[in-house]
């Protein structure tokens, strides 16, 4: 029955997909260029590769395919999946103006039309000598002055233009945003049970750096100057670094054994760890110098630092142990917890976390998403109080999919505990 379930859902979503591109066709393409031209063959050729490079994109780490290969078509791939996004909102968009723009423009016309005047009374022709004959010249042939663009074909071009410069300039500004590296924000969070000397203490948190066959050792480079320039006392790396295999993308997370903090960098798995081979990405950053938590609690800072597995280690009978990470401890001291999903917060405050930092969202990254994030997810972004337990979720460092983000800039966040009794 779940099978049946699955197929029918793929098939409701490869309708979609078909239905938008042909929406997507017909108003940049088929209302726009006329039949038979290059542009119309042009258009309708991108109509059909595009979306197979999308899909190759999607497919092709799953399916194994050669890393220069997924890189070929990710780039193209991705990009055309928030290029539709983006277009069809402006299309949509386009279709209110577009009865507004043929009214204003049929008033115009009315009210441009010369009025109609009487014919002036013909002069009284004066007599006039007769030139002397000569040969008359030849007539020129006849030039047919080409007619104007319909008004339907104007508003089309105009509607169409409008939308196509806002749909790429959207997707250009957003991927120009995931290029630039993320940026750095601050929050102070205080906590009960913090001692004074733990107060100001300053922990970098960074999640969802999702290299790929897009973001490469360049992007690992960036996020690892912008920590090392906020001079963490510790670095917590929230899960989601990678989205391919150790041999794959082991030259690219390179750059981490560059982190520096005084009391270290450690790490807990996403669930994208899981897609790539997690106990091979485990071993690795080890051996650059971060120190995993797997279901595990060391002392820090006057405080516990404590990590759990990514939900997704289930299917592999690794998954959260909370018991594992928190049971046993010294009920008066603080402890923040780092757990990839904000989903786990309820089994966070039974266990009597006092903060914990997660990522998984990525604010949405694509706007209209972050509704479509907030139906899944306690917290999309931000910090928020759940019970005794408070919950900060960054936005991420890097971008799943499309290298782009909109509405949701990517950040590294300074989180700087403060104890009341300070």
């Amino acid at each position: 029955m779940r099978v049946v379930g699955a197929g029918l859902a793929v098939l409701a979503v490869v309708a979609l997909l078909v239905a938008v591109h042909r929406y997507v066709w017909r108003r940049f393409v088929g209302d726009t260029t006329a039949q038979g031209s290059p542009w119309r063959r042009a258009g309708t050729i991108a109509a059909y590769v595009l979306p197979l490079l999308s899909a190759g994109a999607l497919v092709a780490g799953p399916a194994g395919a050669p890393f220069p290969v997924q890189q070929a078509l990710a780039w193209p791939g991705y990009l055309w999946l928030a290029a539709l996004l983006y277009l069809t909102i402006a299309l949509l968009v386009g279709e209110a103006v577009r009865p507004l723009l043929r009214r204003w423009l049929a008033r115009r016309a009315v009210a441009g039309a010369a009025p109609v005047r009487e014919p002036a009374p013909a002069p009284v022709p004066v007599p006039a000598p007769e030139p002397a004959p000569e040969a008359a010249p030849a007539p020129e042939p006849a030039v047919p002055a080409l007619p104007p663009p319909s008004r339907r074909l104007f508003v089309a071009r105009a509607v169409g233009g409008a939308a196509a410069a806002a749909g790429l300039g959207t997707v250009g500004y957003g991927a120009y945003g995931v290029l630039r590296g993320p940026r750095v924000k601050r929050v102070t969070v205080p906590l009960a049970r913090l001692p004074r000397s733990a107060h100001g203490f300053r922990i970098a948190v960074v999640s969802d750096i999702h290299l790929g066959p897009i973001l490469g050792r360049s992007h690992t480079q960036r996020i690892v100057d912008a920590v090392n320039g906020t001079r963490p006392d510790l670095i917590a790396v929230v899960g989601d670094l990678v989205d391919g295999s150790v041999a794959d993308l082991g030259p690219a997370a390179e750059p981490l054994a560059g982190l520096r903090a005084r009391h270290g960098a450690f790490f807990v798995t996403g669930n994208h760890e899981y897609y790539s081979g997690a106990a091979q990405w485990v071993d690795h950053v080890r051996e650059l110098g971060l120190h995993p938590l797997e279901n595990a609690r060391v002392e820090t800072g006057g405080f516990d630092l404590a990590g759990v597995n990514d939900i997704a280690g289930e299917s592999e009978g690794q998954g959260p142990d909370f018991a594992r990470a928190l049971g046993d401890r010294d009920p008066a001291r603080a402890v923040v917890l780092m757990a990839h999903q904000p989903v786990v917060i309820d089994e966070a405050v039974a266990h009597g976390v006092d903060l914990q930092l997660s990522g998984h969202t990525h604010g949405g990254q694509l706007w209209p998403g972050n509704y479509v994030a907030e139906l899944s997810n306690p917290t999309v972004a931000g910090l928020e109080r759940h019970g005794d337990t408070q919950l900060y979720v960054t936005r991420g460092a890097g971008a799943w999919g499309p290298p782009v983000r909109v509405g949701a800039p990517s950040d590294i966040t300074v989180v700087e505990l403060a104890s009341r009794q300070a």
